[in-house]
């Protein structure tokens, strides 16, 4: 009996509560390529999603491509060979997929640790190119590293080096307790504990919580609140109209995000660097990058000089979880078809 090399193409994936994303790795080079995104609505199930994309990359006349090898980065806790989306009503099955594509091996991985599998090769990517830096600082690989991302929710998870390799750690930190810096931050918190006697890190600091966030601080500042923004208005409204309440709002939410993300670095030893991805961070862009998030970031009082020798920035890559995906493929041993 000899072991089977790996084979190819392998597929991954990188599926959320709303859009499914879908590449190829047709060699050794382990680029993803022929990426294409689907609304998961569309699809009944994972499979046909997966088949529909299959389907599209075949070249004219051909079969569609036969994945040997799959990774699918889901943004849910993994818990067994079969778990139900935390915002969809997929649920997804190592074995029906495996069945479904006549793939030999079908890896689960959480969105966000395919993301830290992710981090050595945005840390060794040229400047400003995958990462936007907000220090002189860059980041270290032979330390642990760590991500975080207000997205829907808000997404935390580490990587540690290995020998050659790199152990990803799934983490939920985004439900850790929230804390205030000042007394500002304070009066919102108070205001929130209203609806919400346990108010999480993610409750404020996300893309869903932006909205409250925004209702708190025109409460607090004793404004007039739009009780029916979305977070698309709220930055709209800050950035094009220079709304005083909107605002305050992105001002509060990253300067908390920062003291947020210190607390992640000083948990985790995090030295190697903090990197911030996700839909709402890719939003902001420059203005995170000049707000007070490094501010706080650093605000540890004796450990301001520990941390202010590691580096942040905002993960402006398209699609980092697939390249996280294709490292969980490539560190895992390939099944023995031979059995």
């Amino acid at each position: 009996m000899t072991s089977a090399s790996p084979q190819y193409p392998w597929l991954v994936a990188d599926i959320g509560g709303t859009h499914a994303r879908f590449a190829l790795v047709r060699g050794e080079d382990g680029i993803p390529t022929d990426m294409r995104s689907f609304k998961c609505r569309d699809f009944a199930s994972p499979q046909t999603a997966a088949l529909a994309y299959l389907s599209q990359v075949a070249a004219p006349g051909a079969p569609a491509p036969a994945p040997r090898r799959v990774a699918l980065a889901l943004a849910t806790p993994i818990d067994g060979d079969s778990v139900c989306m935390t915002n969809s009503d997929w649920c997804v099955s190592r074995a029906d997929m495996a069945r479904a594509l006549g793939a030999d091996e079908v890896l689960l991985l959480n969105d966000f640790e395919a993301l830290a599998l992710a981090l050595p090769q945005l840390a060794a990517a040229p400047d400003e190119t995958a990462v936007q830096w907000m220090t002189a600082a860059r980041p270290d690989r032979s330390l642990p590293m760590a991500v975080i991302g207000p997205g829907t929710g808000l997404g935390v998870a580490g990587c540690v080096p290995a020998g050659r390799d790199w152990i990803a750690l799934a983490a939920e930190g985004g439900h850790v307790t929230a804390a205030a810096a000042d007394d500002f931050e304070g009066q919102l918190l108070r205001v929130i504990r209203i609806d919400h006697p346990h108010v999480s890190a993610e409750r404020m600091l996300s893309g869903s919580g932006l909205p409250l966030l925004h209702r708190a601080v025109c409460i607090v500042r004793g404004t007039p609140c739009d009780e029916d923004l979305e977070p698309a208005d709220i930055t709209r409204r800050a950035f094009d109209e220079g709304d005083k309440d909107c605002l305050a709002t992105l001002d509060s939410f990253c300067a908390m995000l920062g003291g947020f993300a210190g607390n992640v670095a000083l948990t985790l030893g995090a030295r190697g660097g903090l990197f911030v991805a996700g839909g709402v961070a890719q939003k902001l862009g420059t203005y995170l990058a000049r707000s007070r998030f490094r501010e706080r970031f650093e605000a540890k009082g004796r450990f301001e000089s520990y941390l202010a020798t590691i580096a942040t920035g905002i993960v402006i890559a398209p699609h980092p979880a697939l390249h996280g995906a294709v490292r969980h493929l490539a560190q895992a041993a390939p099944v023995d078809t031979d059995r």
